[in-house]
């Protein structure tokens, strides 16, 4: 069965196994290998000029240990200083490793991160689209002659239904001395 993990792996971009060697799945995940730090590692280092290319035990030191390990999708705090550190991979780079994740279908293997599909199909659910103007009892702003427009075509469609009494007004005024005598 780890062979199978192994061979999967070795199967994924470049990307995504960079990815899972630094910051491997948790134990116990979706998939239910044990040990995801010792498959990863073994999968990527397939060097032949390496001496420690069949070296299975995971070579990542103590502080990259999946549970000692923020997230690198969100931000930290640092234990002594007390300082916020940004997150490790920005939102354009969480949203690349999302999209090749889900297309190698082992987007469940990553940390939590707002570009994951579970979480943009909850948000959906909570808010729908929020795009203004698409609520109940809500108007799209519009441009300025298309908020204008319905007034404007409802005076000129008066306008023409007065255009006859128009005309007559007209001729009777230019029958009409200009000078009278």
């Amino acid at each position: 069965m780890q062979v199978e993990y192994v061979k999967v792996a070795q199967t994924l971009p470049t990307k995504l196994r960079r990815f899972f060697a630094r910051y491997p799945p948790m134990r116990g995940s979706a998939t239910g290998y044990q040990d995801g730090a010792t498959l990863l590692a073994s999968s990527i280092n397939t060097s032949s000029a390496d001496p420690n290319a069949n070296h299975t035990e995971s070579t990542f030191p103590p502080s990259l240990v999946p549970s000692d390990s923020p997230n690198p999708f969100k931000p930290h705090k640092h234990p002594e200083t007390g300082r916020w550190h940004d997150p490790i991979y920005s939102l354009r780079r969480q949203a690349d490793l999302v999209k090749l994740a889900r297309a190698n279908g082992v987007e469940e293997l990553l940390p939590y991160t707002f570009k994951g599909s579970e979480e943009g199909r909850k948000r959906r659910e909570e808010h729908g689209l929020r795009v203004k103007g698409t609520g109940v009892g809500q108007r799209v702003k519009g441009k300025a002659w298309e908020r204008t427009m319905k007034s404007r075509l409802e005076k000129r469609k008066q306008a023409m239904l007065g255009m006859p009494t128009l005309v007559q007004q007209w001729k009777q005024a230019r029958l009409l001395p200009i000078f009278p005598t």
